[in-house]
């Protein structure tokens, strides 16, 4: 099983970006999960986290703008980004728990990361 992170783009500040957090195959269900981001010459940073009950946390710098959610149904996990500025440029990862079959247990996974740009 691969994440598959998508969504990411170019856009201006003040713009708005919804990224998508998936597997790349069918699974069962995709539990606690993680957003990160990563830019050029700074440590990666948990962005927000999801629990498997839809308990939310965020990183001071994207409280207000940014919004985790997820879609039990589809098994996707969204990070909507709003008013978006030119130091949330990063490239997103998601990281999640997941569940390959029903009775099975959850392992950790990663994603390949999307890069989000916003220009001033």
């Amino acid at each position: 099983v691969q994440l598959q992170a998508s969504g990411g783009g170019l856009v201006q500040a003040g713009g708005s970006l919804r990224l998508s957090c998936a597997a790349s195959e069918r699974i069962f269900r995709i539990g606690a999960t993680s957003w990160y981001r990563q830019s050029p010459g700074k440590a990666r940073e948990l962005v927000a986290r999801i629990d498997s009950w839809g308990g939310t946390t965020y990183a001071d710098s994207v409280k207000g703008r940014f919004t985790i959610s997820r879609d039990n149904a589809q098994n996707v996990v969204y990070l909507q980004m709003n008013t978006l500025q030119p130091e949330d440029t990063a490239v997103y990862q998601c990281s999640a728990n997941v569940k390959k079959r029903q009775g099975g247990r959850y392992d950790d996974y990663w994603g390949h990361g999307t890069l989000v740009t916003v220009s001033s």
